[in-house]
């Protein structure tokens, strides 16, 4: 098979244990980015299967259509990039495997390291010592201060529980059924979203974007944050109000925030509104970009590849696909 990987933006997946899985196919391996979509028809031109890393480059209509060798798309997670329906009717398989047995480890560290960061502002420390001007400001300790989990999947109840470590107390604001959860868990939940937002130290954002779900943390919701609060997000920036956390943190509600997602990644500009205030922590999108996440990550994908090639496909999210797949 022709296989394509897009994306592998530091060239690690051929370094990956789980690489020999594709051994006998024929594989490219780009490590830029690019989302033209004549550029990608050529790239691609040949591609039986194409191997996604998470919501990197969008798979649409267009190009979908410029696609007729394509058979296959393999990833791993949810799929808001991909056009599922035109792959249907174009009898592309898409195999991503939701990993719903176990949470991100990596975004869940990442998220304690953000929340680390900005509470002891280990970015503007290290960059006043680089400076030779010693310290700058005062930090504060995370101990006794109240968490917000606005949301409570599986990432959330592992950053849940580092909290307990560090003598950190919990409060949960979710739909209901994951506030029941919450409470199971002996976690305590807000009252009302109101009092969520207006109560938290830090609030840590844990939903998938859907629907339901864009836009969920408003303006409102923003402005009654303390002055001295944290928002965190390391799941999806769509989840916040278009604009509204510029203009809130502009306005000292939050008093800071530490993101790792963006409205269009990746970012290449330096004067990026986020990137550019000075009370804001920011990563590029690496909640889940490890070695160790990589390697689970990616042994999933290539046994979805070796699943078709078998004629057996798994994890497959678009099973109306079977009776005119390619």
């Amino acid at each position: 098979m022709k296989i394509t990987i897009l994306d592998d933006y530091h060239d690690t997946i051929r370094s990956l244990e789980c690489f020999a899985k594709l051994d006998g196919h024929e594989v490219d391996v780009w490590n830029d980015h690019v989302q033209d979509t004549d550029a990608l028809s050529e790239r691609l031109a040949d591609t039986e299967v194409l191997v996604l890393i998470r919501e990197r480059t969008k798979i649409r209509t267009p190009l979908l259509e410029k696609l007729p060798k394509l058979k296959l798309i393999s990833q791993r997670s949810v799929w808001p990039h991909i056009d599922v329906e035109t792959c249907t009717r174009l009898g592309i398989v898409v195999s991503s495997d939701l990993h719903m047995g176990s949470p991100s480890f990596a975004t869940a560290e990442l998220t304690w390291g953000l929340i680390l960061s900005a509470m002891r502002d280990i970015p503007g420390q290290m960059a006043s010592l680089k400076a030779g001007t010693w310290q700058t400001g005062v930090g504060r300790t995370v101990m006794g201060k109240t968490l917000g989990l606005h949301g409570f999947g599986r990432i959330a109840r592992r950053v849940a529980r580092y909290a307990e470590a560090f003598d950190v107390n919990v409060v949960v604001w979710a739909r209901e059924e994951s506030r029941e959860k919450a409470r199971t868990d002996g976690f305590t939940t807000a009252e009302s979203k109101a009092d969520f937002y207006a109560g938290c130290d830090i609030i840590s954002l844990h939903m998938r974007l859907v629907d339901a779900t864009r836009g969920i943390v408003t303006r409102a919701d923003l402005a009654q944050m303390k002055p001295d609060a944290v928002l965190v997000n390391t799941s999806r920036a769509g989840l916040v109000e278009a604009g509204a956390l510029v203009d809130a943190l502009k306005a000292g509600r939050p008093g800071m925030a530490a993101v790792d997602v963006y409205d269009e990644e990746p970012i290449r500009d330096a004067s990026h509104p986020l990137t550019s205030l000075p009370n804001v922590i920011c990563t590029p999108h690496i909640g889940y970009v490890t070695r160790d996440e990589y390697e689970l990550q990616f042994t999933d994908i290539f046994n979805q590849i070796a699943a078709y090639v078998a004629g057996d496909p798994i994890n497959v999210v678009n099973p109306d696909v079977f009776p005119q797949r390619r």
